[in-house]
């Protein structure tokens, strides 16, 4: 039989390495992919037009496929910048001519800048159209490319990490609890692509899941989000979302809940995936 073979987006840290390297030990060779390959690398992620910030973060593509390695598995490092049709063009002709095809997409990358903690009046006109596009537009063409193999074999996966943003109102302003629209924007565009794709080939032998996370304690929000007036207080480990993904795609039980948006916190509790935890 073929080794298994995954796509993780924004796998340089947090959420998507945790994914990554779930993915790995439960038996893929997995394609990572992000801005950051090596570790110390600037890249501009604030979320206000009223504050820059280039910090280096933890993590890299370097590091993540190291880890993979270590298990056992084949890491493709595959660097994009989800802005860039030619870079997210770049990256899927990476994957084909490495490995062909995939049996599982991880759409996980996302747009940080601003807009995502600005007030309503303050959001750039423009920042909407980059939350678009890497929320949305991004995931559609990588989906797009790698499809049609899947729909052959009748077998394939596709997670969208979606956000409580993309379907609930902000109970506060950006700034003291909430988040801006542009973020809102972006997220609610990515959201709808599982349904629809549940709609249209489930019958195929494809699933196709929104995770869901909730508050989580990645690297970078360790770092910045009590700047935005929000709290981390019993947020979740990364490797919580890592085992909920693990679990969807390789335990039949994750087959009844292709098509719908899955509260990952909730699931690892009620299915003991992450012990120790919750």
């Amino acid at each position: 039989m073929d080794r298994l073979k995954a796509l993780v987006t924004g796998a340089s840290r947090g959420i998507g390495r945790a994914i990554a390297l779930d993915l790995a030990r439960a038996g893929y060779d997995v394609a990572i992919s992000a801005r950051t390959r090596v570790a110390g690398e600037r890249h501009d992620h604030g979320l206000s037009i009223h504050r820059t910030d280039d910090r280096p973060l933890p993590g890299s593509l370097e590091e993540t496929a190291r880890d993979i390695e270590a298990l056992g598995r084949e890491a493709l490092i595959v660097p994009a910048d989800l802005l860039d049709r030619a870079s997210v063009e770049q990256c899927i002709a990476r994957i084909r001519d490495a490995w062909g095809d995939l049996d599982a997409i991880v759409h996980n990358g996302r747009h940080l800048g601003p807009g995502m903690m600005d007030r309503f009046m303050d959001i750039p006109l423009d920042a909407y159209g980059k939350f678009f596009e890497a929320h949305c537009v991004a995931p559609i063409l990588i989906t797009r490319a790698f499809l049609p193999a899947m729909v052959e074999r009748r077998r394939g996966d596709i997670v969208n990490i979606t956000s409580l943003c993309a379907y609930r109102s902000p109970s506060a302003a950006p700034g003291e609890g909430g988040w801006g629209l542009g973020y809102s924007v972006g997220k609610s565009a990515g959201h709808p692509l599982v349904g629809a794709l549940h709609a249209e080939f489930a019958g195929q032998g494809i699933r196709a899941f929104n995770v869901q996370p909730g508050s989580v304690a990645t690297e970078r929000s360790e770092m910045v989000t009590r700047e935005y007036g929000r709290s981390l207080d019993g947020a979740a480990p990364p490797a919580v979302i890592g085992a909920v993904v693990a679990w969807l795609l390789t335990d039949p039980a994750g087959g009844a809940l292709a098509g719908t948006c899955i509260e990952a916190q909730d699931l690892a509790r009620e299915r003991g995936l992450y012990p120790g935890w919750g």
